[in-house]
């Protein structure tokens, strides 16, 4: 088995630190088909978030409980985010397009155990991939438990999952993740709420007596509104699905960090008490991806303005990563002087 780090597979991942729970993933097509797509990520506290690039033939080394796993070098170059200065992608995209995320897979994680050498220098030798349960610095005294969101160019996008010990592999025809359960459940549990409709209802008449609705957006009255991970995927399937496409890609990317705004989590919203101490998820970054034109795309809790990175713009046979920190100051602008 191939040995990589628990919160990198393929070529790039994302999201967490001991309590993260609530992110979000869409896809969205424009006109053209072309495929634009992004995520939430909450943590809790003021976790280190970088902007990076990583050259083609970067050396990386995975990690085991046992020590060093696989060694092996980046074939593309990737930009994306990464974590308590981690040099590995957690969300990003490689120079074919090729996306992929991470993100908290709770509860239900179960990765392949390895507990001797022997078992190690096999899994090697059978070039298999699994995921270990690995402690890493910064991310809490735990292994964080991830699952994985993948996209090609063209939009296709697969969902793998550690599960009894192996990666199960679900196709994914709306580019939607949030948490846990399985994939697989939340898509069984979307029968729920097949008669959401986006088309405002009519008014009824019942034995004479009319009823009309109080307002706009009745059709979608019953969709789920908390922050749990089966309600986040409900809307975040109904959000995606029923949005106008856009004109341009860049519209899309914009379109796509509208829909996201609707799963950002304010500061004490979400919170966790243990051992007296309590912790707060907050969206602590939004990312958005374009890999028609290798553009990476972020803004964060503490300033919203729209950030974007072009990966082509890169010498991607470099010998060294480009990093940028993402901590930045919300600016204001003053229109006092503008009215006429």
């Amino acid at each position: 088995m191939k040995f990589i780090c628990v919160n990198v597979i393929c070529v790039m991942s994302l999201c967490v630190q001991s309590i993260v729970m609530a992110c979000t993933g869409i896809m969205l097509r424009t006109e053209d088909n072309s495929a634009v797509h992004g995520r939430t990520m909450e943590l809790s506290g003021t976790p280190d978030i970088s902007i990076v690039v990583i050259p083609r033939g970067y050396g990386f080394i995975g990690k085991t409980p046992n020590g060093d796993g696989l060694k092996y070098a980046a074939k593309y170059a990737s930009v994306g985010a990464i974590l308590y200065n981690d040099a590995v992608v957690q969300d990003g995209i490689n120079e074919t397009g090729l996306a992929v995320a991470s993100l908290m897979f709770a509860t239900c994680s179960e990765y392949t155990p390895v507990t001797t050498i022997d078992e190690a220098r096999k899994a090697i030798e059978s070039e298999s991939v699994v995921i270990t349960p690995t402690v890493i610095e910064g991310w809490g005294p735990t292994a964080p438990q991830f699952h994985y969101m993948v996209y090609n160019k063209s939009g296709e996008s697969i969902v793998i999952e550690p599960v009894g010990g192996k990666l199960i592999v679900h196709d994914n025809p709306f580019g939607v993740i949030t948490n846990s359960p399985t994939f697989d459940w939340h898509m069984t549990n979307l029968r729920n709420y097949i008669t959401l409709n986006p088309n405002d209802l009519p008014p009824i008449n019942i034995r004479g007596v009319t009823f009309k609705p109080f307002g706009e957006g009745n059709g979608m009255f019953g969709l789920p509104g908390d922050f749990t991970p089966p309600s986040r995927f409900v809307r975040a399937i109904f959000f995606s699905t029923t949005a106008i496409p856009s004109k341009t890609v860049g519209k899309g990317v914009e379109q796509v960090f509208h829909i996201l705004n609707n799963f950002d989590v304010p500061l004490g919203l979400v919170r966790e008490t243990k051992d007296g101490v309590v912790s707060y998820d907050h969206t602590v970054c939004t990312t958005a991806r374009d890999p028609q034109n290798l553009y990476y795309y972020y803004k964060s809790y503490d300033d919203q303005s729209m950030r974007m990175v072009q990966l082509k713009q890169f010498d991607l046979e470099a010998k060294e990563i480009k990093r940028l920190d993402t901590k930045s100051k919300q600016v204001i602008v003053d229109m006092t002087d503008k009215l006429k």
